[in-house]
């Protein structure tokens, strides 16, 4: 059966956005190791992108810029598997979002990822928003976190967890550039 992953930055105090959704505290000077890490290693693992609808407009606007507008950009080969992949929307409210290889799920969650990890192929990869990850986790549906921890603790701000949540770790590694990596599975007991 395929996993789904979580894969998302966050700060050394647990949040994954500022109050209004402020990225701002994420390191820029990322080293070859740690790109490497997200823009081969674990994008090659997976053949589906799930996210929620408040953060898809942004995300597929930025990527299919850097494709279409953007051929030297250092993260075109990122940006153009990012547009080639399957996307899966999930909303309550819209039917249809402009955008490559896009589709929008308005049926019920834990039906869908349940048959989504039932179908053939690679994993499915989890790239947010904070309330739709929020609702993954309360439904008990991720199957591997992947943290990114970056350097900088904001205080205050948009956060995934809502209730104790038990995580094993399975591995940790630190990057040059100051950001650690954690990943974890579910600790059920």
């Amino acid at each position: 059966m395929r996993k789904l992953i979580l894969q998302m930055s966050i700060t050394v105090d647990g949040f994954v956005g500022g109050k209004k959704g402020e990225m701002n505290w994420l390191v820029q000077n990322q080293d070859d190791k740690f790109i490497k890490l997200y823009q081969k290693d674990i994008i090659n693992s997976v053949d589906t992108l799930i996210m929620g609808r408040k953060m898809t407009k942004e995300f597929t606007s930025y990527w299919e810029n850097i494709v279409n507008n953007e051929p030297n950009n250092h993260s075109f080969e990122f940006a153009q598997k990012l547009v080639d992949i399957p996307k899966i929307v999930f909303s309550k409210t819209i039917k249809n979002i402009a955008g490559e290889n896009i589709v929008v799920e308005n049926g019920d969650l834990v039906t869908i990822i349940k048959k989504l990890k039932k179908k053939k192929g690679k994993d499915i990869l989890v790239y947010g928003g904070a309330n739709f990850v929020s609702s993954l986790i309360k439904n008990n549906l991720i199957d591997e976190f992947i943290f990114f921890i970056h350097r900088t603790a904001i205080g205050n701000g948009l956060k995934i967890f809502t209730d104790t949540t038990k995580l094993k770790l399975i591995s940790s590694k630190s990057y040059e550039c100051g950001i650690v990596a954690n990943k974890y599975k579910p600790n059920i007991d």
